[in-house]
């Protein structure tokens, strides 16, 4: 068979919803349809789904619906999945091109973005991710998270810092009927906060969050939000802003609601503060003791400046909240500061300004953490028709066979998981559910997926 009559073989690195969308746009795209393609996609995680598995929190159902759409992708028999081999470790790029035309990586982003305040090395000073991790049952994190704190400050007013505020403030039983495991269960039960302060250093016409997951906050019978009537404030730019997007209006709008709603004596509470950036966490005998902030003002673009006048908060423990990040690509030109692999249109860019031939990003490693699932699939698609006009000048892979790569893995002692193994998973995390009458019990250890999976112990 020629390079121009077999299937065009892709590898994709990121099995979350930039690499499955990247799959279908592929399979649907002209080149499938003329020589057909043959899709393998790497995801060091025993699962797929990426953050969608583990980075949504468990109470939002109808973003992890999502994982529904993208199952009917990894069904299609054109792709394939090998879960629990890590890129730079298992596999490097020097392999994958030995194996395929083309390798998109969809790599994402897990990590915390730095923020430079004096105190945020104290004990109890964490990272937004690190929490998400640990309550979404990640088998690479601790098994335990230090809870023993009353009074928290979330530090960011995007849904991340929605998220983080309502799992610290619900109670353990509320969150019983998803799909978090027993040991976040355990953990959440023992916590001691009943107040959760967020900040956010502009206004409610400035604040990232979507409608939907701010009005959630209020969900609860067992959690109180709080806005006071003195942050609501709009200057100009502002005012423009709450015309011009139906979004903004709506977050402004359900921000004011808030604030002029009878106080309910609830046990557990949720408050929001604007105009107060964050100036340093304080600290005795290195833990976490309090977060002074600065009061800002609006200076008529929608941005702020200090006033000067700072105010001291008793909270115990601080989660910043102000972006995730992603972390290096082995072998990849990386932009530090913006947190991406430099490209143009999923191109990667070398050093010199020339197209690495045959490489491709898409998703948050492509364009940065920011954007909705629906910005993800458009990135699929300009990478994929950025690919498929390369295909004529694609380095051509020395071993197409779509069997190689499955005996190198075998030949280095890899233990990979399939897609069918995700179907014996899936039924396994539902049956330790259903005898409480649960949709699922999420599996956090690694050798137990693995076991779940099918793939046995070496």
């Amino acid at each position: 068979m020629t390079d121009q009559t077999r299937p065009l073989r892709v590898g994709i690195v990121g099995s979350g919803p930039a690499g499955i969308y990247a799959a279908d746009a592929l399979m649907k795209s002209e080149a499938a349809s003329e020589r057909g393609v043959s899709i393998d996609i790497f995801e060091r995680m025993p699962a797929p789904f990426g953050l969608i598995r583990y980075g949504v929190a468990p109470d939002h159902p109808r973003i992890k619906g999502i994982i529904t759409a993208l199952h009917k992708v990894l069904d299609k028999p054109e792709v394939r999945l090998f879960g629990n081999v890590s890129y730079g470790t298992d596999i490097d790029l020097t392999t994958l091109h030995s194996y395929y035309d083309a390798v998109i990586f969809a790599t994402g982003a897990n990590a915390d973005r730095a923020l430079s305040v004096p105190g945020i090395e104290l004990d109890g000073s964490y990272g937004a991710a690190d929490f998400v991790s640990w309550y979404d049952g990640h088998p690479d994190v601790p098994r335990e998270w230090p809870l023993e704190a009353e009074k928290v400050a979330v530090l960011g007013v995007g849904n991340v810092a929605l998220d983080v505020a309502r799992v610290l403030a619900k109670t353990a039983d509320e969150l019983l009927e998803t799909e978090i495991p027993h040991n976040v269960y355990e953990g959440l039960k023992a916590s001691k906060a009943r107040e959760v302060h967020v900040f956010g250093r502009r206004g409610p016409a400035q604040a990232k969050f979507t409608p939907l997951e701010l009005k959630e906050l209020a969900h609860s019978p067992n959690v109180e939000v709080v806005v006071d009537p003195l942050d609501i404030d709009y200057d100009e730019a502002s005012t423009i802003a709450r015309r011009s997007s139906k979004i903004v209006d709506q977050v402004a709008n359900i921000i004011q609601d808030y604030a002029i709603r009878d106080p309910k004596d609830l046990p557990n509470k949720i408050f929001l503060h604007f105009f107060e950036s964050p100036a340093e966490i304080l600290g005795e005998d290195g833990k976490v003791t309090g977060l002074r902030t600065e009061r800002t003002e609006l200076d008529g673009t929608g941005n702020v400046r200090g006033t000067g006048k700072f105010t001291d908060w008793d909270v115990q423990a601080v989660y910043r909240a102000v972006g995730y990040l992603s972390e290096n690509v082995a072998k990849l030109p990386f932009d530090e500061q913006a947190g991406t692999v430099p490209n143009e249109a999923g191109r990667v860019i070398g050093d010199d300004g020339t197209h690495l031939g045959g490489i491709y990003v898409t998703g948050w490693i492509k364009r940065g953490p920011i954007g909705l699932i629906g910005h993800t699939k458009g990135d699929a698609n300009e990478t994929i028709a950025c690919l498929v006009d390369d295909i004529p000048t694609l380095p051509k892979p020395s071993h197409p066979d779509p069997q190689a790569i499955v005996d190198y893995l075998d030949g280095q002692n890899i233990p990979f998981t399939t897609w069918d193994g995700w179907y014996r998973l899936d039924a396994h995390e539902r049956s330790l559910g259903e005898p409480e009458g649960r949709a699922r019990i999420k599996v956090v250890e690694r050798e137990e997926m693995l076991r779940a999976s099918g793939v046995a112990d070496d």
